[in-house]
This record gives structure tokens, C-alpha cells and sequence, in this order.
């Protein structure tokens, strides 16, 4: 039995998904959640993912082993104010935001240093908000932990085995590295792809051209840039001097390649290319990141009325739950008539094992 008590503050993508992990791992634990719209608590509460629906940062919260601040960065400092008259020195108080420094100092600033342990767990969606959370996306994802000079050892162990409990790899790290860790490998890559969307935006003529043929290399590449342009506005906001220390590193590398293509430096142009494929299969498929994994079939079907039904309703009678279906277009970089995509292994593994037995043609896809 598990008589814990936490408490969140927001409680939108990954605040659902964590409470709702949570509430699975220990069903007996009680959970209370603020969020700014009272629909979201309402929410949580009707379908049991948590106990009490608060309509403010209030003495509530003093009861709660953990405080989890999951709001925007920025307004994470906020409520932590707010907080501090009904904070018990028993909490272990905690945010999950993709930036460390800021909060950090902000709890030094506060004065609860010995109660707080950053985490950041580098999961997530294109789409927002606690109607798409879900505790699986949590499961083998890194989840940071980034303690301060006065964190004890026993508060510190206590919430590594509560993300296990979570179901993701807990991984301690100081928070300045964190963040220049998260700017290379999460922050600018949204900088980027967005970039590229605006570039197409921009260079495309009156019939959407550009639009119309995007193949699924693009659109894969580019799919992070349908997150909350507020969370991103805010951290480019408090990691920036990370993020432009990498942006002018970036810009320096896509200056020398542009001088390749130029100069039609074949050398160049192919150590340039190998590097990055050697380098990018070197990583590891068997955990979720900030970027999150997605799990796709190309099925190949013939152009007859009723054919993309017959699958969708195959998968639909043995209860595989489809993310996404459609027709590709264009299939410049991609095999398959037919995409499908999943929102976690089991069913993309088991649709994989109904559509080949069933005579299809598939090829997988993770990235």
C-alpha cells in the first residue's frame, strides 16, 4: 500500500501523463491537481486519473509528498512563489521543465534548496494539452534529475525510484549540463524546423506547390514544429545563450557546406553526409526522447474502392488503437501506399503480425 500524497501544478501533456503513471504504479497514492482552466481538473478527476480537483495554489498542497510544477518555464518560477506559504518541509517540490537554470536559481533565491530536485522528462507529443496524455509516454524515456549543493542523498533516491515507478530511466545530471545538453539536442532542432517550414512557407508560388508534394521526409523532420509556440517562445527565452552559442555553431557548419555545394566539392559533400549517417545510427532505439519516437507501417494496397477500410477495419476488430491513417502521395523517400501510424510498439507490432498474415506487403518505419 501506497498512502503518498502528490500534487501538481498545471497539469497539460506531460503533468497528465505523469499523474496518470503515477495513479497506475500506485493506485492507493492521492493526487490533487491546480490548473488555470478548471475543465482540465474536472477532467482528471472524472476519469480517476486524480483525487481532488483544486481551484487554486492553496494550504491544500501542504499535505503532498511531491509538488510537481508542470507549467511553462517561466511560469513555473511564478507559482513556486505562490506556493512557498504552504509549502511542508517534507515536500520534495520538483517542476519538469526542458531549462534548469532558471529554477534553480529561483529556488535558491527562495531558499529551498535542501526540497528541490529538477526533472525534466524528455518525452513528449506534437499535440498538447491533458487530453492527449497518456502514462505510456513515460515508459523508457530519460528522465533528468538534476539536484542542488544541499540535496540529500535519501530525498534524492527516493524520487529516482519513483520515476522507475513511472516507468522511465532515471538519469542524474548537473542542471548547466542539462541544459546545454537539451539546447543541441531538443531546443535548436525546434529552431530548425520551424525554419524550414517558414523557408517552404516562404519560397513557395500562389499554387502551394511545395505544400502539395512535402514527402514524408519533410514532414518527419518538420513535425515537432506543431508544438506550443508559447513553451517554445519561453525557452528560447531562459536557455538563449545555449541555444545561440549552438545556433552560431550551426550556421558556421551550413556556411561551410553551402560553400561545398558551391564549389561542387564532392570530397566534402560526402564526408559531410556519411558522418552524419554513421553518427545518427549509432543511437540507441530502445528509449523515448524529447523528440518522441514514432511508429509507423507503409502497407502497400491497390487504388480500388474500400481497400484502405479493409485495413483500418482489420486492425480496428483486434483492437489496434491507430494514431494516424492515410494515403502517401508522394513517395519520393517512402514505401507503401498506405501510412499508418501507432502511438506505441505493442500496436505497431501487432499490426505488423494481423497485415502480413494476412497477405500484405509492409514496411516498418521508426524514427
Amino acid at each position: 500500500m501506497n498512502d503518498k500524497t502528490y500534487g501538481f501544478i498545471g497539469l497539460g501533456l506531460i503533468g497528465g501523463s505523469m499523474a496518470r503513471a503515477i495513479k497506475s504504479a500506485q493506485p492507493d497514492c492521492t493526487i490533487m491537481a491546480y490548473a488555470p482552466h478548471r475543465t482540465t481538473v474536472d477532467a482528471a478527476r472524472a476519469d480517476g486519473t486524480i483525487d481532488i480537483a483544486l481551484e487554486r495554489i492553496g494550504a491544500e498542497f501542504s499535505d503532498c509528498d511531491y509538488i510537481f510544477l508542470c507549467a511553462p518555464v517561466e511560469i513555473n518560477n511564478d507559482n513556486l512563489e505562490l506556493l512557498m506559504p504552504y509549502l511542508s518541509p517534507k515536500t520534495t517540490v520538483t517542476d519538469i521543465g526542458s531549462v534548469k537554470n532558471s529554477i534553480h536559481e529561483k529556488v535558491r533565491e527562495l531558499g529551498i534548496e535542501d526540497q528541490f530536485i529538477g526533472g525534466h522528462p524528455m518525452t513528449g507529443t506534437e499535440r498538447i494539452g491533458y487530453q492527449n496524455s497518456k502514462a505510456a509516454l513515460l515508459e523508457n524515456a530519460y528522465y533528468i534529475l538534476t539536484k542542488t549543493d544541499k540535496t540529500k542523498e535519501d530525498r534524492l533516491s527516493d524520487y529516482y525510484h519513483l520515476v522507475k515507478d513511472m516507468g522511465a530511466i532515471p538519469l542524474v545530471v548537473p542542471y548547466l549540463q542539462h541544459d546545454f545538453a537539451t539546447a543541441a539536442i531538443s531546443h535548436v532542432p525546434h529552431v530548425l524546423s520551424a525554419a524550414l517550414v517558414n523557408l517552404v512557407k516562404d519560397s513557395d508560388n500562389e499554387d502551394d506547390l511545395m505544400k502539395t508534394i512535402a514527402a514524408g521526409g519533410f514532414k518527419d523532420i518538420t513535425r515537432i514544429s506543431s508544438s506550443s509556440p508559447v513553451m517554445w517562445q519561453q525557452i528560447c527565452n531562459t536557455n538563449s545563450d545555449n541555444i545561440s552559442e549552438l545556433l552560431s555553431s550551426l550556421i558556421d557548419s551550413l556556411v561551410d557546406i553551402k560553400l561545398a555545394v558551391d564549389e561542387h566539392d564532392s570530397d566534402k559533400l560526402l564526408d559531410f553526409f556519411t558522418s552524419a549517417r554513421s553518427y545518427r545510427e549509432s543511437f540507441s532505439d530502445f528509449t523515448s526522447g524529447p523528440i518522441q519516437k514514432t511508429y509507423v507501417l507503409h502497407v502497400e494496397i491497390d487504388d480500388q474502392p474500400g481497400r484502405l477500410a479493409k485495413v483500418a477495419v482489420l486492425l480496428s476488430d483486434h483492437s489496434v488503437n491507430i494514431k494516424n491513417i492515410g494515403i502517401v502521395h508522394n513517395r519520393e523517400y517512402e514505401r507503401g501506399t498506405l501510412k499508418i501510424e501507432f502511438h506505441t510498439q505493442k500496436d505497431l507490432d501487432q499490426a505488423l503480425d494481423l497485415l502480413s498474415h494476412n497477405g500484405y506487403t509492409v514496411v516498418t518505419y521508426q524514427g
